[in-house]
């Protein structure tokens, strides 16, 4: 493990040996309701009518056009986010890609995507800059991560996680020849880092359109373990929230990333980080260790902080998603 010099008040490492994060378990409390809960927010989300329109081209490089599009999620919220699609011939692998706590800027998303003549929605999940706000819902992590948390029914981790529910149905209507192979059989991808590789964990188990997904540094694993540890992500004020309300912790119970990876039963490759200040280290990989279906692990040496060898281990990672999605996509 290389030991970062940093000047954090923590360990961001936590203490933990490689070996001990691979031993760290989903929480043995789940709700028991914790399926049903979940089924029924996605039934919710799959009754709406998206109706996804496409906006202007905004560039096109790497082989990829890339549009600003608008879709409808639940609670008749109107989101926005980005539409990449081949610059040249049908769409043969489709990808519905979550992002980080920071939203998204106008500058749209990366490419290249996981695999060559893909299409894929990159949405900004409700409340999220730059095209994912809300009246109502704050923009900045530290507030967003605490709305509506009084209740199971009205946190907007729920909300989120159906935004990107309705973001695939979106993008099967948009481009219909992913339609055809969902419905053959060919499901779609999910790719997500930090916020967003928590959401997809909650998000994979329930809806049989994706077929795989992959989570890089993902959050909300394992909430009794990570409200006992400092960081300086949104996870501190969910912490410090509970200090003074304890019954939160009834909430985060349906919101645990690594109880809802026990119902994964598809391929998922995880990048987890042996020193992260953001995301600790502990919940990340029991969302790994919890999948209940085909698991693959990459160690990182470090998740939102950067270090000399950032640029390769970012290339690394991203080679990593390619051969993963090569092999599990049809």
């Amino acid at each position: 493990m290389t030991a970062f010099t940093h000047e954090f008040p923590f360990d961001p490492t936590y203490g933990y040996t490689l070996d001990d994060l691979l031993a760290v378990p989903a929480p043995n409390d789940a709700p028991a309701d914790f399926d049903a809960f979940w089924r029924g927010r996605h039934d919710a989300a799959r009754q709406v009518r998206t109706r996804p329109e496409v906006g202007r081209l905004v560039e096109e490089r790497d082989g990829v056009r890339i549009f600003e599009v608008t879709y409808d999620s639940v609670g008749g919220v109107r989101l926005g986010g980005w539409l990449a699609l081949p610059a040249d011939g049908p769409a043969e692998h489709g990808f519905v890609i979550g992002h980080g706590y920071g939203g998204r800027d106008q500058a749209g998303p990366d490419v290249p995507l996981p695999l060559p003549r893909s299409a894929a929605i990159l949405p900004c999940v409700r409340g999220m800059v730059e095209r994912g706000l809300v009246d109502g819902v704050p923009s900045t992590s530290a507030e967003h991560v605490l709305h509506g948390i009084e209740t199971r029914e009205t946190y907007v981790i729920g909300e989120c996680v159906a935004d990107l529910w309705c973001a695939a149905s979106a993008l099967l209507e948009l481009v219909p020849e992913l339609g055809e192979r969902v419905a053959s059989g060919a499901g779609l991808g999910y790719l997500g880092e930090s916020f967003g590789g928590g959401l997809g964990a909650l998000a994979l188990p329930w809806d049989e359109r994706f077929a795989a997904g992959e989570l890089t540094v993902p959050t909300f694993g394992n909430h009794p373990l990570r409200l006992t540890l400092d960081c300086i992500g949104s996870g501190a004020a969910v912490r410090r929230h509970r200090e003074t309300h304890p019954e939160v912790v009834d909430v985060l119970r349906y919101f645990d990333a690594a109880t809802a990876a026990t119902r994964i039963d598809k391929p998922v490759l995880v990048a987890a980080a042996l020193f992260d200040p953001s995301v600790p280290p502990p919940g990340q990989f029991a969302v790994h260790n919890s999948l209940g279906g085909a698991a693959e692990l990459m160690v990182l040496e470090a998740g939102h902080f950067e270090f000399p060898g950032l640029a390769a281990a970012s290339a690394e990672l991203a080679a990593a998603k390619g051969e993963f999605f090569a092999r599990v996509l049809k």
